[in-house]
C-alpha cells in the first residue's frame, strides 16, 4: 500500500492515510484468524459450507426402542454428514389426530433422552398437527402423536415439531464468520430461475462439528436446492460472509 506526503505540520511530514471500511476490516480479521486456527502447517482447514435436507425423522429414547421393536438397540445402515449420527434401519408409522398417518419414518440415532418427531409443513397439514417451529430438543408444550412399530405401541405426549432451519458450526467455524452459538445467518441460495435468501438459520456450535445448514423439504424444494448453483452464509446487517 503506498502513501504519499501531503506537506508538512510542526516540523514534521503530514501522511494522507486511506481509508479502509468495516467490511473490508472484517474480512482481513476473518482471514488472520482462520490462518490462525486452521490455516497453518499440521492444522485442520476450515471446513467446507454443506447445505442437506433434513426429511422427516423420529429420535427415540432406550425405552420406546425397545416398546417399539422389542431390542435394546437401533440398527445403523447409513452414517450422517455429523460424526457420530446415523440413520437407522428401524422406521415408524406416525398417527396424528382423527388417525390420519405417515408410514415409515426413518429413525435416527443415537438414542436421546426424549422422544422427538421432526416434520415438514406439508407433513403437519397431512396429519392434522399445527406444528410449532423449534430447535431440535424444545418439546415442552409441544403437540404428541402416537408411535407405532413392529413390536408395539407409544403414545408421545409432546414431541412433534418442525425443526427451526439451523447451521451447525465448530470452534474454527465461528471464528471464521465472527459469529456465536445462539446467534442467527441467512442462507443465499443461487439457482436458475429460484435465487433465494432464506433468514434467520439460528446457530448451533459445538466441538468437533462440522459446517453443515440443515433445511426441511419444503425448504429445500422451494428454493431448488437440487439445481442450486452456489451457496453462502450471510451476517443479517447484510456482511456477505465467506463461501
Amino acid at each position: 500500500m503506498t502513501t504519499m506526503l501531503a506537506g508538512t505540520q510542526s516540523g514534521r511530514p503530514t501522511v494522507d492515510r486511506p481509508t479502509i471500511d468495516r467490511t473490508e476490516i472484517e474480512r482481513i480479521v476473518r482471514d488472520v484468524i482462520v490462518r490462525q486456527l486452521g490455516g497453518g502447517e499440521g492444522q485442520p482447514k476450515p471446513n467446507p459450507l454443506v447445505v442437506n435436507i433434513s426429511a422427516r425423522h423420529v429420535h427415540l429414547t432406550d425405552e420406546h426402542v425397545r416398546i417399539l421393536f422389542g431390542k435394546n438397540e437401533l440398527e445403523p445402515i447409513k452414517p450422517l454428514y455429523q460424526d457420530g449420527f446415523y440413520a437407522a434401519k428401524e422406521a415408524v408409522a406416525v398417527v396424528g389426530p382423527r388417525m390420519r398417518m405417515i408410514p415409515n419414518v426413518r429413525v435416527l440415532g443415537p438414542c436421546r433422552g426424549d422422544s422427538q418427531v421432526e416434520l415438514a409443513f406439508t407433513d403437519g397439514i397431512s396429519l392434522g398437527i399445527d406444528l410449532p417451529v423449534r430447535i431440535s430438543g424444545d418439546i415442552q408444550g409441544t403437540p404428541g402423536c402416537v408411535l407405532v412399530g413392529p413390536a408395539g405401541v407409544v403414545e408421545l405426549k409432546q414431541g412433534v415439531i418442525r425443526a427451526m432451519r439451523h447451521v451447525h458450526m465448530g470452534p474454527a467455524d465461528l471464528a471464521r464468520y465472527g459469529v456465536k452459538n445462539g446467534e442467527s445467518m441467512n442462507l443465499r441460495i443461487a439457482s436458475r430461475g429460484c435465487t433465494t435468501v432464506l433468514e434467520d438459520l439460528v446457530i448451533r456450535a459445538g466441538d468437533n462439528i462440522k459446517l453443515e445448514v440443515h433445511l426441511d423439504t419444503d425448504e429445500g424444494n422451494a428454493v431448488n436446492l437440487e439445481g442450486a448453483t452456489e451457496v453462502e452464509l450471510v451476517k443479517p446487517h447484510g456482511c456477505q460472509c465467506q463461501h
